[in-house]
């Protein structure tokens, strides 16, 4: 019999009257499955009746059988399924993995069984099975789908058009003047607490005698700095709670003592925290919701804190053997490597560091162990980074198919200007060496030369008051002699979470850096809030108003310490197929797009005048994927199975449109649980105003594949034929 899992050890429970109700509906829906169940000796018969019904429809439809044995497979041809075809692929997909079990990391390691038609024929026959309403729920909406009962009704232009217009952006003037009044709170504390000796800097400190107006003014001024957002950052739950107008509840601040207790660092700079609502006109209530998620900590977080598991795998690393993604690195602290074109880079500098800490952050397991922090004082570059800096440019110097570098953290814009400037010109010094090597070497034998520079930072959106005219005249002045030996693409890679983030500020600093003549583009963690209809649309129409591309929109990494945020894999697959395609780029502009990197000093103007001719309200140029441990990135998935609560069980295969390490052969497919099912999701848009019958469709997304990348994301051909060789491989 299937047990459900609480409290991470298997204890059988009663079903709910409401998974009562709903297993009544699926019976009465499909009176053949009951009669089934009740002719079934045993659930294998069962079983075996299921899959004779899902083979007479494979039968009529040939094309979704060849999908279901991964005869085509690819974006295209999933766009050919048909919707009674999702849901007969996911019915064999469940019965092939039908008694399988699996180690599922939301529940600290505990194995969960995969028995959907075990569970259906025990509770048709009056047993009690401890399955959930939501895993009833989710069978109830598999039938109906496999029944033709329900169609999938893809939103108009005009829906998504109205949806993304109940979302506000920050550059708003009733938003700007509910953030100016905020602003103020926040100095007036600030003020306070320095008068009491609470709050000290030897930077920023009063004349003697001055009065409180002369503070104030003087506060204004300072706000301007980002030095001071970070010496003033909030680090504890009562000063947040205090500078937010002491809105927080009395359960919140339960929690977020519990939290800081358990080891959960605070750190949310003035300016950051201004963006929260505290008491807003009715159209910007729960407006800031996206923003909220990413400052106050969830009791998931709290009560995993301790026991979270590292979720990227490649990531950890034992001197002189290779990375799971078959890499050999010079050590395990500043090199991250995946794919063979791309190489990260976090430096030993305050670039390890960032301007405030996201909840739902990757590297909380680092949080976790003590290897990061905030003490930022003890970040400054000491002598051995230089050594450090010389071995990693050496070893890129080497690689034979390097051509991406990502300088990150951390964030990257973390780094002074004199750190960021010795890093860019390491690296320069490094591609002019690789480049001269390249011509003593013959065609066939020459190394992959450095095309790529990103530099990974939510400093744009965390503390847009750090993109100074210093900092944008370094990176110009990097572009301007990179250029000349070859890199040809200069990309900041930043990461909005909501139009709300888009401020005035944010747009002068993203103007700042579009300036210098690099491309910015966004990357967007798919949030429970975020997920919101209409929500993720709007940003992509607010940053590329102020120049900014949209890149990867991310599900939500981790287990259960982030299953307050996660927003199911389905709702990304639904967004995709149904939302962001009123933004899809015509064929006929995307070599235009293309050549967009080479004037980026003129983005706003492209991307406004490519909309313009293309009659679309935003460039949906990104791709949704989730990041694999070990595999990479990738949106190519399976539902195969559900457990006793609901949730799905999603086998991932790697994205087949791109490079990848050797060992992705030898990696075969990963299997993830997801943190949350569909009805539990459903039930956190409901709390936060949505109206369900909006999502309905969210049901039947169980198959996703990768999109192809757009053009504009694409490297440059290179004139030489590059070696077959792979260095620093130990895979």
């Amino acid at each position: 019999m299937s047990v459900i899992i609480n409290n991470h050890t298997h204890t059988k429970t009663k079903s709910s009257a409401k998974a009562a109700q709903i297993l009544k509906k699926i019976l009465n829906e499909n009176p053949d499955l009951g009669q089934l169940a009740e002719e079934s000796p045993d659930a294998a018969a069962f079983a075996r009746g299921i899959r004779k019904m899902a083979n007479e429809y494979m039968e009529a439809n040939p094309g979704a059988f060849r999908f279901y044995r991964f005869e085509t497979e690819g974006h295209e041809a999933l766009s050919k399924l048909g919707w009674q075809d999702y849901a007969a692929i996911r019915l064999l997909d469940y019965l092939d993995h039908e008694g399988s079990s699996y180690k599922d990391l939301n529940l600290r390691g505990a194995r969960v069984q995969n028995e959907p038609f075990s569970i259906l024929w025990q509770a048709a026959r009056g047993k009690e099975t401890g399955a959930s309403a939501g895993f009833f729920q989710d069978m109830l909406y598999l039938f109906r789908q496999f029944k033709g009962k329900t169609k999938r009704k893809t939103p108009s232009r005009q829906q998504v058009m109205e949806w993304m217009n109940v979302h506000p952006s920050g550059l708003d003037p009733r938003v700007v003047k509910i953030r100016q009044a905020n602003k103020e709170r926040i100095l007036r504390v600030i003020i306070d607490k320095i008068d009491k000796g609470i709050m000290q800097s030897k930077r920023f400190v009063f004349p003697e005698e001055a009065s409180k107006d002369e503070k104030l003014r003087l506060m204004n001024e300072w706000w301007d700095n980002h030095l001071f957002h970070l010496k003033f950052a909030v680090r504890d739950p009562d000063t947040l709670n205090e500078m937010l107008g002491y809105s927080l509840g009395e359960e919140t601040m339960a929690l977020l003592h519990r939290a800081r207790k358990s080891g959960i660092p605070f750190f949310v700079n003035p300016y950051y925290l201004s963006l929260l609502n505290v008491d807003v006109p009715e159209f910007a209530f729960g407006k800031d919701l996206a923003i909220r998620y990413y400052v106050i900590y969830s009791k998931e977080l709290v009560d995993e804190f301790g026991h979270i598991v590292a979720w990227e795998k490649e990531d950890i690393v034992e001197p002189g053997k290779p990375n799971a993604a078959g890499w050999l690195l010079p050590n395990s602290y500043n090199i991250h490597r995946r794919y063979p074109e791309v190489a990260i880079m976090i430096p030993d500098t305050m670039g390890r560091a960032c301007a405030g800490l996201c909840a739902s952050c990757q590297r909380m397991y680092d949080f976790q162990r003590g290897n990061l922090n905030f003490n930022l004082d003890k970040l400054l570059p000491k002598e051995s980074w230089n050594d450090k800096l010389a071995m990693i440019m050496k070893y890129w110097e080497d690689d034979s198919q390097l051509r991406d570098i990502l300088i990150t953290g951390g964030d990257a814009l973390m780094s002074s200007d004199k750190s960021m400037e010795k890093i860019l010109n390491a690296v320069y010094e490094m591609a002019v060496r690789k480049k001269k090597k390249n011509e003593t070497l013959a065609d066939g034998e020459k190394h992959a030369e450095i095309q790529r520079i990103r530099l990974g930072t939510r400093l744009p959106v965390y503390l847009p008051q750090r993109i100074t005219e210093n900092l944008a005249q370094i990176l110009a002045e990097f572009k301007e002699k990179a250029s000349k030996v070859g890199i040809r693409q200069f990309v900041i890679q930043t990461h909005f979470q909501s139009p709300m983030e888009v401020t005035p500020e944010a747009k002068h600093g993203l103007l700042r850096l579009i300036a210098a003549g690099w491309t910015v583009t966004n990357q967007l963690v798919f949030t429970a809030p975020a997920s919101r209809r209409g929500h993720t649309n709007k940003l992509r129409q607010v940053l590329n108003d102020v120049g900014v591309l949209s890149y990867y929109t991310f599900s939500v990494k981790g287990y259960q310490e982030n299953a307050f945020k996660f927003a199911t894999n389905a709702r990304s697959a639904q967004e995709q197929m149904e939302e962001k395609q009123i933004g899809e780029i015509p064929v006929e502009y995307r070599k235009q797009i293309r050549s967009f990197p080479l004037d980026a000093e003129n983005m706003v103007e492209n991307i406004d005048k490519l909309r313009q001719d293309a009659g679309i309200p935003f460039l949906a140029t990104d791709r949704n994927v989730l990041n694999l441990p070990g595999v990479g990135k990738s949106m190519t998935y399976r539902v195969i199975g559900i457990t006793t609560d609901g949730r799905r069980i999603l086998e991932f295969d790697h994205d087949h449109t791109r490079v990848h390490s050797p060992v992705i052969d030898k990696l075969g497919k990963f299997v993830i649980i997801e943190s949350k099912s569909i009805a539990k999701y459903l039930d956190q848009l409901e709390q936060m105003g949505e109206d369900k019958a909006n999502y309905e469709s969210i049901w039947g997304y169980s198959i996703g594949e990768t999109e192809p990348r757009m053009s504009i994301y694409e490297y440059p051909d290179f004139d030489f034929q590059l070696t077959e060789k792979i260095t620093n491989y130990g895979g």
